[in-house]
């Protein structure tokens, strides 16, 4: 009792404090920041609406073009082997991209008495723009030297890095197609788009080379492994396949060195640039061709959408080269003369988990000031800030949660709070290196709730966009000015949305207040198709008014001021939060032929990590199991509460993900929390067809109260 009361004396006092402040300064911060200009802009019309048919809306920015993409019109920067040559011509000496130097790895104790390996980490190291050029020369050059033809595909597979840059811009050199691969993907997957591309040389790195001891054995094409070293632990090369020659990335720099090539092969802009592997609706990974009018396409949007200063700006980059989203932040960076400071999840922060204690994390040494996110990792940080100040003083969190909703009331009216950024929000910002200035978010939907409190805490600005591999990252985004949440924007300025009403779902058109429908994106960014796969870039692909036009199958809705906001998806595919793809079919057809199921039903959420599983049991098989676990008086218990028991619940949960493993599911594909259904799902009730299929939004719609219940819990 004796604390609540000291609780509402300090709150007290707060409010006392900051309403004479308030009444001090808000003629001086009302003349200097004119937040009505904030809202204004914030509020403006950002699409022109054009209504083509009954079923069909066209949807066109209102933004202008920047200066960095007028001058790649002029002067007809049109391959990424002209964009990297640009840069260099401009920013010969100016340092390009940083890797931090690991001094030692050493033994911590830990508070349990456990003992982990740690890293004591030193400084960034830098290349400059003409050290990363002439590194790719000779990475391209020693290509060459061990056979590769042009326009003849090579594999990266590895985590990213300084290397993994250097030798993209290498291939881009010499005009051969790079194939990205997941870190993520299973061997079986990897092995899949190794084959399917006909590569035989593939680059890789120390920590990875050993998955290649089995996937070797099903890529017979491979005669050449490239590995980025370790800056620690010298590589093990031993046990491969004896046909199959293992090179380090520095011994392929020396080669390339004292090789010239005679023969320069250079990309035109219909030339493939990369083959980007991603998820397919039935679980084999679909190869997504993208051109270098593609790639350059983006690179101008992001210009438009993004303000960035060469001499002030530092990028760190962390998420997965192998995904377009970062893959195009970072092209996006080269070309505007930012430095870009590479960082992994394990080293990103100081309570990173490989750094030891009294080593600072890479953003405390890099201080950037521009990074992208996904919402998994900002949703760390949420929880983290969450956590930090529970465990707080009565002081610390009441202090803590009057200045949070303070500067919330402030900046929803356009303000900014530079006394208590400093006095409150300094420690929160320091997090990422207290010189973030804004966020480029995307690759799931982030929820309203973690970019409010990031854009309090951490850095004032995160936009949110929205693309997918098929629009080369592009898509939409919010503008700078955007005060909002949880909407992705306006289409950008290289492409154009159409919204298409879908009659089977009741999204359309005439919706009211907003309209709604599939998105549907045309523009010089949309792939060319699918990789050997003319069928499934049929189904996916067309062309109308002389446009190139792709269908996402997400659902949008059309705001009042010309925003999207995705509400639904039409396909089956999921991405989850960390970004894996889930095919519900696909994992629902291997868990149906488990025992203990009737039939099941897949839920998946951009805003977690996980599945979840709603069964419908096979009785028999449940009582037989819950005998097996001693459960008293089965026969005597209703269907609700047997299958209410916590424990019959988890034994159901680990039969399923046995029987999922048994199946070779990924781990991300299995079910982590399970919902056992006691309605027998039938077209009488409306939760499955008449020819017995699922109907999603029915069953979703029926248990949303457990399904949400569940993921709280």
């Amino acid at each position: 009792m004796m604390w609540r009361m000291e609780n509402t004396y300090l709150l007290s006092a707060f409010k006392t404090i900051s309403f004479i402040y308030d009444v001090i300064t808000y003629p001086v911060y009302l003349i200097l920041q004119q937040p009505w200009n904030k809202k204004q802009k914030s509020q403006r019309m950002k699409s022109k609406i054009t209504v083509l048919d009954d079923n069909t809306i066209l949807i066109k920015t209102l933004s202008t073009f920047s200066p960095n993409h007028l001058a790649l019109v002029k002067d007809k920067i049109d391959t990424l082997y002209k964009v990297f040559q640009y840069s260099v011509n401009k920013y010969s000496e100016s340092r390009c991209l940083g890797t931090r130097e690991v001094l030692a790895e050493e033994d911590e104790v830990q508070p349990n008495g456990r003992i982990f390996k740690k890293y004591v980490m030193g400084d960034y190291k830098w290349m400059t723009y003409k050290d990363v050029d002439n590194a790719s020369d000779y990475f391209g050059n020693a290509l060459i030297s061990l056979g590769q033809k042009h326009k003849e595909n090579i594999a990266i597979f590895a985590e990213t890095r300084a290397e993994w840059m250097i030798s993209v811009q290498g291939c881009f050199k010499q005009n051969i197609p790079v194939v990205t691969l997941y870190a993520t993907l299973g061997e079986e997957a990897i092995a899949h788009g190794i084959n399917e591309t006909e590569v035989s040389i593939v680059i890789t790195s120390h920590d990875l080379l050993p998955k290649f001891k089995n996937i070797l054995k099903l890529t017979p094409r491979v005669k050449t492994l490239i590995y980025m070293e370790d800056q620690l632990t010298k590589t093990n090369t031993s046990g491969f396949k004896d046909d199959v020659e293992i090179i380090s990335f520095k011994s392929i720099l020396q080669r390339g060195s004292e090789y010239t090539v005679t023969d320069r092969n250079l990309p035109i802009p219909s030339d493939i640039a990369i083959i980007m592997y991603t998820s397919g609706s039935t679980g084999v990974p679909k190869g997504v061709n993208l051109t270098h009018t593609n790639l350059i396409a983006t690179l101008k949007a992001f210009n438009d959408a993004i303000q960035i200063d060469p001499e002030e700006d530092v990028f760190m980059g962390y998420l997965p080269l192998a995904h377009v989203f970062e893959l195009l932040g970072e092209l996006a960076c080269l070309l505007c003369g930012i430095r870009i400071g590479y960082s992994t999840p394990l080293t990103m922060i100081d309570t990173s988990s490989k750094i030891k204690r009294g080593t600072k994390g890479d953003a405390s040494i890099l201080k950037p000031t521009v990074i992208t996110a996904v919402p998994l990792i900002l949703d760390r940080i949420y929880k983290g800030i969450n956590e930090k100040v529970s465990s707080g003083t009565t002081l610390q969190k009441t202090l803590f949660k009057f200045a949070f909703e303070y500067k919330k009331k402030w900046i929803e009216r356009g303000f900014q709070t530079p006394l208590l950024d400093t006095l409150v929000f300094k420690k929160t910002s320091a997090l990422l290196g207290g010189r973030v200035r804004f966020i480029l978010c995307g690759g799931a939907p982030l929820s309203p709730e973690t970019h409010t409190l990031i854009k309090i805490c951490v850095c004032g600005v995160v936009q949110q966009g929205y693309g997918l591999t098929e629009t080369s990252s592009c898509g939409s985004g919010m503008s700078q000015d955007d005060m909002s949440t949880g909407r992705v924007g306006a289409p950008l300025t290289v492409n154009d949305f159409m919204l298409v009403s879908w009659e089977e779902a009741s999204y359309r058109i005439t919706d009211k207040p907003y309209p709604r429908g599939e998105l549907i994106i045309g523009g010089e960014n949309i792939s060319p198709g699918y990789y050997k796969n003319p069928e499934k870039t049929k189904e996916e692909f067309f062309e109308r008014d002389g446009q190139w036009w792709f269908k996402t199958g997400d659902i949008g809705q059309l705001e009042s001021d010309g925003s999207i906001k995705i509400i639904d998806r039409k396909k089956d595919l999921v991405k989850l939060q960390g970004g894996e793809y889930v095919s519900l079919g696909k994992v629902e057809s291997q868990l149906k032929t488990c025992p203990v199921v009737d039939n099941i039903c897949i839920y998946g959420s951009s805003f977690h990590m996980y599945t979840i599983a709603l069964v419908v049991p096979n009785r028999n098989h449940l009582v037989d199991m819950a005998r097996k676990l001693n459960i008293e008086n089965i026969n005597e218990l209703s269907s609700e509460e047997l299958f209410s028991i916590k424990i019959l619940q988890k034994a159901v949960l680990d039969e399923l993900a046995a029987h999922g493993r048994k199946n070779k599911l990924e781990r991300f594909e299995i079910p982590t929390a399970i919902i056992l259904c006691i309605d027998v799902w039938t077209p009488d009730n409306n939760l499955v067809t008449a020819a017995f299929k699922l109907k999603r939004r029915e069953i979703y719609a029926k248990y949303k109260t457990q399904i949400d219940n569940l993921y709280e819990s």
